[in-house]
C-alpha cells in the first residue's frame, strides 16, 4: 500500500458518529453575537420560581439541558449536613473532587461526602464527613484524605464552637477505610488553605509533601506564632509564599510546615535572576493578544500577587505549574522539598489566574482566568472571548534546560450564556484519548466542555453538557465547581444541586475507538493537581484509536483506510492462535505505512507486534 496521489479525495471516516449538534465556535478576542445556531443558547431555566424577588432555597434539576459527545449517566443530590437549614444555604457548597478506587470523594464547606462510583451509572453516597471550614478542596494519597480549610469560623474539633481554638489550614484524614475516615492531624498555617497541592518525589515513598496555597488575611502572631502581615518590604512577612507541608506517610500526625519559600518578588523585595511579579499592562503591537476587542492599557482589573490560588505538580518532568493570581508561574520541583521559581509571565486579559493542566508530554500548559471570582455572568454575548477564559502556553526551553512560558492561544466556551448564569473558566483535567491533548472542563453553570487543545495555537471544543440557569429571573452563584475524568467516566461537582456522572458517546471529533482507548487508561488515585504520565498499554484497540486519527486528518484514502480496516481485523483473528502470523501481518502493514500523517499508526501497529 503506498500512498495516493493527492488529487484523489475520497477519504474514509470509520469513526461511529453520533447525533451531532452545530457548535458555534468562534476565534478568540471576539464577542459572540447571540445565534440560534449553538443548542446552548435559550436552555429553559429550572423550576424555582421566586417571591416577589427574594432568593429561592432549593434549586432543581429540571432546567432544560443541551450536550454532544456527553450522556449523563447519573444525578445525585447534594447530601444534607447538621446545622444548614436548606439545600442552597451558603455554608453548604460542594467544591473540589479527588478519586481513589471505586470511590469519589466529594468535598464540601461542611466536610467531604464519599461515593462509590464502581457502577457509574448508579454512584452510591456511602457516608458523609461532617467538619466545618470552608472551601473544602481534597485530595488523597494512599491511607490520607487532605482537605482545604479557610473559614475563620472553624475550629480544632471541626465544630464552629466559639469554645474550641481557630483552625484554618490542612486538615489530615485517614481514609485506610473509606467508609469510616478518622481525622488524625491538623497542620495551622498563616492563611489558611485555598487550595493545596500533593507533590510527590520519584524515588521517595515515605513521604509526601503539600504544597499549600492561602488566598485569605493574615493571622495575627498571636493567634498563630510567626504570622507577620503583609508587607512588599518585610522579608518576614506571610504574604508572597507558599507553605511546604512535609507529611511522613507512617505517622501523619507529625506533618508540619518545613518551609514557605518566597516566590513572588517586590521591587524592594527582588528574586535574583527572576523578573518582579506584577501586573504587564501593554503588550507589543505584534503580539496577538494587543489587538484582541476588549484590551486597553491595562486590560482586565488584573489580580495583584501576593500568593498561588492553585498548584499543578507534575513530578516525572520536575515541573510545577502555579495559578498566582496576577501571574502564571513555573516552578522546579526536582527537590520537592525546595520549590523554586523558574518562569513566570502575566497578561493584561486575565482577571485572576486560578488554575493550571500540563498536557502529557509537558510541553504546554492551560491556565485558567476566572474573570469575577466566580460569581459573576462572564459568559454573556457581550463579552471578550479571551477575558474568563483559558491562556495555552507552549513550555519552551532554552539551551541550558531553562523553561520559558509562550503564549500560543485562548480557549473560552461560546458565549451564549445568560445575565442570570455563573459562568467563567474553573477546574478540569485530561482526557488521556491517546495522540492528541484533550481537557474536559468546568464552567460553573456554563456547564463542562470538551476542548482539544493538540494544536495550542488553535484549540476546538469537542463536546459540552450544560443545563439551563436555575431561576427564570433571579442571578444565583452555582453551577459546577470541578469536572474531571476518572477511568472511563466524567463526574461532576455541582455546588448546589449535588454530584453527576457521564459517558463520552462519539461524534465527527472522537471516535469509539478512541474513547475506548482512553477508558483502558486506568489509573489507582486521581488528584486533578497531581499530575502523572498517561499509559496507554499496546492494543488492538490503540490501533484503532490511532487508525480513527488518520483518516480524521486525511493521511489514508478509502482504498488504503479499507486494506489497513482490513488487515488489522485479519491480525486480531489470528492473535488468539497465531501470534507469529499476527505479528507478521501487522508488521506488514506497517511497512507499508510511509506517508506523511501515518507515522503514529505505523509505530502503534509495531508496538503492538512486539507485545504479542
Amino acid at each position: 500500500m503506498r500512498a495516493r496521489p493527492s488529487g484523489r479525495a475520497a477519504r474514509l471516516r470509520t469513526a461511529t458518529v453520533a447525533a451531532v449538534l452545530t457548535v458555534a465556535l468562534v476565534p478568540a478576542g471576539a464577542a459572540v453575537a447571540e445565534s440560534d445556531a449553538d443548542p446552548r443558547q435559550g436552555l429553559a431555566p429550572g423550576n424555582n420560581p421566586t417571591d416577589g424577588g427574594a432568593a429561592f432555597t432549593s434549586p432543581d434539576r429540571s432546567a432544560g439541558t443541551a450536550s454532544l459527545g456527553m450522556d449523563l449517566l447519573a444525578e445525585r443530590d447534594k447530601p444534607a449536613y447538621t446545622g444548614v437549614a436548606a439545600a442552597f444555604n451558603y455554608s453548604n457548597i460542594n467544591s473540589d473532587l479527588a478519586f481513589q478506587g471505586d470511590y469519589a470523594f466529594s468535598g464540601n464547606y461542611r466536610g467531604f461526602g464519599v461515593y462509590d462510583v464502581s457502577d457509574p451509572a448508579a454512584p452510591v453516597l456511602r457516608t458523609t464527613v461532617e467538619c466545618v471550614g470552608g472551601q473544602g478542596d481534597v485530595s488523597v494519597h494512599g491511607d490520607l484524605l487532605f482537605m482545604s480549610v479557610e473559614s475563620t469560623s472553624a475550629r480544632v474539633d471541626c465544630s464552629t464552637s466559639t469554645a474550641q481554638a481557630v483552625f484554618r489550614g490542612v486538615r489530615i484524614f485517614d481514609i485506610s477505610d473509606p467508609l469510616a475516615p478518622r481525622y488524625v492531624a491538623g497542620v495551622q498555617t498563616c492563611r489558611g488553605s485555598h487550595t493545596h497541592t500533593v507533590v510527590t518525589q520519584p524515588g521517595v515513598t515515605d513521604t509526601v509533601w503539600v504544597y499549600n496555597s492561602g488566598t485569605a488575611g493574615i493571622r495575627s502572631a498571636a493567634q498563630l506564632a510567626g504570622c507577620s502581615p503583609t508587607s512588599t518590604t518585610d522579608p518576614a512577612t506571610s504574604a508572597y509564599s507558599i507553605d511546604v507541608i512535609e507529611v511522613p506517610l507512617a505517622d501523619p500526625a507529625a506533618a508540619r510546615v518545613t518551609s514557605s519559600p518566597r516566590l513572588f518578588a517586590t521591587e524592594t523585595q527582588p528574586i535574583a535572576g527572576l523578573t518582579p511579579s506584577g501586573v504587564q499592562a501593554t503588550l507589543p503591537a505584534d503580539d496577538p493578544r494587543a489587538s484582541a476587542p476588549g484590551n486597553r492599557a491595562g486590560g482586565q482589573r488584573v489580580a495583584a500577587t501576593s500568593a498561588c490560588h492553585d498548584i499543578t505538580a507534575y513530578p516525572a518532568i520536575a515541573l510545577a505549574a502555579g495559578a498566582c493570581q496576577g501571574d502564571g508561574i513555573l516552578l522546579d520541583i526536582t527537590d520537592a522539598a525546595n520549590p523554586k521559581r523558574v518562569a513566570d509571565v502575566s497578561d493584561p486579559n486575565f482577571a485572576y489566574w486560578h488554575s493550571a493542566t500540563f498536557n502529557d508530554a509537558g510541553t504546554k500548559v492551560v491556565f485558567t482566568d476566572e474573570w469575577g471570582g466566580g460569581v459573576g455572568a462572564r459568559c454573556r454575548p457581550t463579552d471578550p472571548t479571551n477575558w474568563g477564559a483559558n491562556a495555552i502556553f507552549d513550555v519552551v526551553r532554552d539551551e541550558a534546560g531553562t523553561p520559558s512560558l509562550v503564549w500560543r492561544s485562548y480557549y473560552k466556551i461560546p458565549n451564549v450564556q445568560s445575565s442570570i448564569e455563573t459562568c467563567v473558566a474553573h477546574n478540569g483535567n485530561l482526557v488521556p484519548v491517546p495522540g492528541r491533548d484533550v481537557m474536559v472542563q468546568s464552567w460553573y453553570e456554563g456547564g463542562a466542555s470538551i476542548v482539544d487543545f493538540t494544536d495550542s495555537a488553535n484549540p476546538k471544543e469537542i463536546g459540552f453538557f450544560d443545563r439551563g440557569p436555575y431561576d427564570p429571573t433571579v442571578f444565583h452563584q452555582g453551577g459546577y465547581w470541578s469536572v474531571y475524568w476518572f477511568n472511563g467516566n466524567v463526574y461532576g461537582n455541582e455546588i448546589f444541586l449535588g454530584f453527576d456522572s457521564w459517558a463520552l458517546t462519539p461524534t465527527e471529533d472522537l471516535s469509539a475507538a478512541e474513547i475506548a482507548a482512553a477508558r483502558a487508561a486506568t489509573v489507582g488515585e486521581l488528584n486533578a493537581q497531581l499530575q502523572e504520565p498517561i499509559v496507554h498499554a499496546p492494543s488492538f484497540t490503540l490501533v484503532r484509536a490511532t487508525y480513527d486519527q488518520a483518516v480524521r486528518a486525511g493521511a489514508l484514502d478509502a482504498e488504503e483506510a479499507a486494506d489497513v480496516q482490513r488487515f488489522v481485523d485479519r491480525a486480531e483473528g489470528f492473535a488468539a492462535r497465531n501470534k507469529t502470523s499476527a505479528r507478521a501481518t501487522l508488521n506488514a502493514v506497517a511497512g507499508e505505512l510511509t506517508a506523511p500523517g501515518q507515522e503514529a499508526l505505523a509505530a502503534e501497529l509495531r508496538r503492538l507486534a512486539g507485545s504479542l
